[in-house]
């Protein structure tokens, strides 16, 4: 996670998609994209710099130092993936946001080690940055006092190298969802379990968050936003964490949904939409003669098709075929997190190639609540 007028964040399963977000290219194999609300704020930034003096100079020199910034918040970020692709973790991809970048891993390491090298190997680009800047610096003579440099003033490649030094301090903050905050969970995850560290990492989080928030009130008012997002981060990571844990040593038969409704393809919305009223069930897969998984009608589907197309539309007309499968015996931590980002949510569960149950959202989300209660309980 960085912040400097942006932050940098690297996000684990399930990882949010972004819509907007073109591809610009790939750097080492990832995807990098750009949402088009960054041009949107390049443009706010170069307006802002020009106003003052109506000075064109002035705005392009604004435009380039965020440019580079973001460059650095890229490198950041790339940092990240290329210290996870060392232990076999992809990365999805990166998008540049107007509050900065975001990497998308499909997951973190298991071993407190590598995900503490993970989580450095981000402000560890900064530092090489800043170093770097620092050297050229120096060597050309460039170097002014520190007090001359701010976010609007001073040599563009003395304030990258201030906002390099905030990024890497700002990210060492030991609070979710800041790199800092992955840190200390891997410190503590050294000597107890994973959930517990996260918990308390989440705790030391949250407690900073309300010194962010009292220090605002009275100081600056961006650190009141700055502490609804590190308490937000705190307790996402939390969360997740307490859903991980209740899925060790689980299979996905104990979870799966077994009472549940399949549609064939020559089954009509109209059929579909029968179903929906009689029971609770959102998702419907639809299974050939054979026995084979061809779709899933989803919730959002079937209404977009039903007004498009009407009752007497075949399934086949609502149903997407880009969906993740599970094998009964297998761990849910393993499954955990197959569901596609912006995607189809429900897993059918096979047992040779024959469904057998399902996996939602809402069922999952009722087996951690069950087992949080049992762990209580004992």
């Amino acid at each position: 996670m960085a912040k400097a007028q942006t932050t940098s964040s690297t996000a684990t399963q399930p990882a949010p998609s972004f819509g907007w977000a073109p591809s610009v290219g790939r750097l080492f194999g990832i995807e990098i994209r750009i949402h088009l609300t960054f041009l949107l704020l390049l443009a706010f930034l170069g307006l802002a710099h020009w106003l003052p003096d109506r000075d064109l100079q002035a705005a392009l020199i604004g435009v380039a130092f965020f440019s580079l910034l973001f460059v650095c918040v890229v490198l950041h970020e790339l940092g990240h993936a290329l210290a996870a692709r060392q232990f076999g973790i992809k990365t999805q991809d990166i998008t540049l946001l107007p509050i900065g970048g975001v990497a998308r891993l499909e997951r973190m390491p298991e071993k407190p080690a590598q995900e503490l090298w993970v989580a450095v190997a981000g402000p560890l680009v900064n530092v090489v940055i800043a170093v770097g800047l620092f050297l050229g610096l120096k060597m050309t003579g460039q170097w002014h006092p520190i007090e001359q440099v701010s976010a609007t003033g001073g040599n563009l490649a003395e304030r990258l190298w201030a906002a390099n030094v905030f990024l890497v301090m700002f990210n060492l903050l030991p609070a979710f969802p800041m790199d800092g905050g992955r840190v200390l969970r891997a410190f503590l995850a050294m000597g107890m379990p994973y959930a517990k560290a996260t918990r308390t990492a989440a705790r030391v989080g949250q407690g900073m968050a309300v010194l962010f928030g009292f220090a605002g009130l009275f100081i600056n008012p961006m650190l009141i936003l700055i502490a609804v997002f590190v308490w937000a981060g705190a307790e996402q990571e939390a969360t997740s964490a307490e859903m991980k844990s209740s899925f060790a040593g689980v299979p996905v038969r104990d979870a799966m949904l077994v009472e549940f409704q399949s549609l064939h393809p020559t089954d009509t919305l109209g059929d579909v939409a029968r179903l929906i009223l009689a029971g609770t069930q959102k998702d419907f897969p639809v299974v050939d003669g054979g026995g084979q998984v061809i779709g899933i009608v989803t919730h959002a589907n079937f209404f977009q098709a039903l007004a498009e197309y009407g009752d007497d539309a075949v399934v086949t007309a609502a149903m997407t075929e880009d969906f993740e499968t599970a094998e009964a015996g297998d761990w849910m931590e393993d499954v955990f997190g197959r569901a596609r980002p912006g995607g189809c949510t429900t897993v059918p569960v096979l047992r040779d190639g024959e469904l057998v149950g399902l996996l939602t959202a809402e069922n999952i989300g009722e087996f951690v609540m069950i087992q949080a209660a049992r762990k209580r309980f004992g």
